[in-house]
């Protein structure tokens, strides 16, 4: 037995990506004094992986700013994304949900277009779909996972970035989530980690690209956070001690990482492009 103090109950989901309505606690989505601002007043934000965790919350802290919402997920999430939906909407905001496979390059054009469809414009991107398996070694990792964590994490934010390019102009924003693994690395997560550098290279990149035209890119490269991740991909005794070892001894909630996205989206964040915000509970990065 661990010596480790436990931190949440123990617990487990068989299925990935998890839900939210199946967590003990429930995460924190929005602190109950956070105040909007209309810091996003009448924009239009895509969000993938919006319906749990850290796209719950952007989408909600979003809605609070301003901004409609259209929110991607996978249809065994869709428990969780019609609360999403309740959510924006009783912020006085319109949601759009759009169930699908990530992995599927055309449902990456789809939603794009069915956003801009309903909404009429397309302001911000949000690519924070993920998938992540624990492995103890490199020879335990099969083919069909390594492929899935790519084509999910990876080559889903170059597809639906492409598709959003013809949509965006002069002061719309990309925002991209990392990890801190992509800074420091993980042993047992060799994929979702090669994923997330590749993500802060992608971000970095763009930026480059599309500086000249006043489409900021950036990114957050969260540590610990209390997400549907957590119970749907380590085990009980894994997620009774999460987050213990970081500076602040504890796991972020998703309601902490948000608003560092209103940040980069809004005009708060109007000279960073190319950067990476770091809520990760006390770990120093070089970058």
């Amino acid at each position: 037995m661990s010596d480790k103090p436990t931190l949440f109950p123990p617990q487990h989901q068989d299925q990935q990506p998890g839900l939210e309505s199946e967590m003990t606690p429930q995460p924190e989505y929005i602190r109950p004094n956070y105040k909007g601002a209309d810091k996003l007043l009448d924009k239009v934000a895509l969000i993938t992986g919006g319906d749990s965790g850290i796209g719950r919350a952007v989408a909600v802290h979003f809605a609070r700013e301003g901004a409609d919402v259209a929110i991607v997920y996978m249809p065994s999430e869709q428990e969780d994304a019609d609360k999403v939906r309740e959510l924006v909407e009783g912020a006085g905001r319109r949601c759009l949900l759009l169930a699908g496979d990530l992995r599927q390059p055309e449902f990456c054009q789809q939603v794009v277009e069915r956003t801009v469809q309903e909404f009429g414009r397309l302001n911000i991107v949000v690519n924070n779909a993920a998938e992540q398996h624990f492995h103890k070694s490199l020879e335990e990792l099969p083919d069909e996972e390594l492929e899935s964590v790519f084509q999910v994490n990876i080559l889903a934010q170059f597809r639906l970035t492409r598709a959003a390019m013809k949509h965006l102009n002069e002061g719309d924003s990309i925002i991209n989530t990392s990890s801190v693994n992509a800074f420091r690395g993980n042993e047992s997560l060799l994929d979702y980690s090669a994923t997330k550098g590749a993500i802060t290279a992608f971000t970095r990149s763009l930026a480059l690209q599309l500086g000249s035209k006043g489409i900021r890119v950036n990114s957050v490269a969260p540590g610990p956070i209390w997400t549907p991740f957590i119970p749907s991909t380590a085990s009980a005794l894994q997620t009774a001690t999460f987050g213990r070892d970081t500076t602040m001894g504890r796991a972020g909630q998703p309601s902490e990482v948000a608003p560092a996205y209103v940040f980069l989206a809004s005009e708060d964040g109007s000279y960073f492009t190319g950067q990476t915000l770091h809520p990760n509970g006390g770990s120093v990065v070089n970058a």
